[in-house]
């Protein structure tokens, strides 16, 4: 078995534990408490464009955190563009007219490109060296890879404590995140790499 198959093999085993990690993890009051630490974390970088995203499945409802933060600045959710493609972000406000984008997430129905600062990620996964583990289509690894080649970027995770996994398989094209932020507090895994823009 090749070494590529084996890190497949190995995600995909990681994958269906934290899926059901999340799952039993699901709690209204630990979202909320993960929401508000998300609003802390990103308090110095209130008004820049940020990225949150539509739930699916059993992810963290970000979308309290993003209506607070869209009283400051731009707020856009991604876009699929097909396979293999980066992602794009459209605008998002808490008004706008949403339609049904692929794998069922909601996309603005009106499309206004816009370039973030900060990521908010969703994510399956995640271990204490900052890797994260999403649903193996590889779409926000390309799509930070893109946004970092550009310029300084803040990724963050959010996740519910229980979805931290002793140590994840990477692989090169894995994008790690700056920070993760549970309903426990934040974790940074490196320094905040728009300080310097304070």
């Amino acid at each position: 078995m090749s070494g590529a198959v084996q890190i497949a093999a190995r995600k995909a085993a990681a994958r269906r534990a934290a899926l059901a990690r999340r799952k039993a993890a699901q709690d209204a009051g630990a979202a909320r408490r993960a929401n508000e630490c998300l609003l802390e974390l990103l308090a110095p970088h209130l008004g820049r464009p940020v990225s949150g995203y539509m739930p699916i499945r059993t992810e963290i409802d970000p979308r309290p955190a993003m209506r607070e933060l869209a009283r400051h600045g731009p707020v856009g959710v991604p876009v699929i563009q097909g396979p293999g493609l980066p992602l794009e972000f459209h605008r998002w406000t808490p008004e706008a007219e949403m339609r049904k984008g692929p794998f069922g997430a909601p996309v603005p129905a009106r499309a206004e490109p816009l370039e973030p600062g900060v990521v908010i990620l969703p994510l399956v996964a995640f271990d204490a060296r900052g890797c994260r583990l999403g649903y193996g289509g590889g779409f926000y690894d390309r799509t930070l890879e893109r946004l970092r080649a550009c310029r300084p970027l803040l990724a963050v995770g959010l996740a519910y404590a229980a979805q931290q996994a002793d140590e994840l398989p990477v692989e090169d094209t894995d994008q790690p995140m700056d920070a993760v932020v549970t309903e426990a507090g934040a974790t940074w895994f490196g320094p905040d790499p728009l300080a310097a823009f304070l």
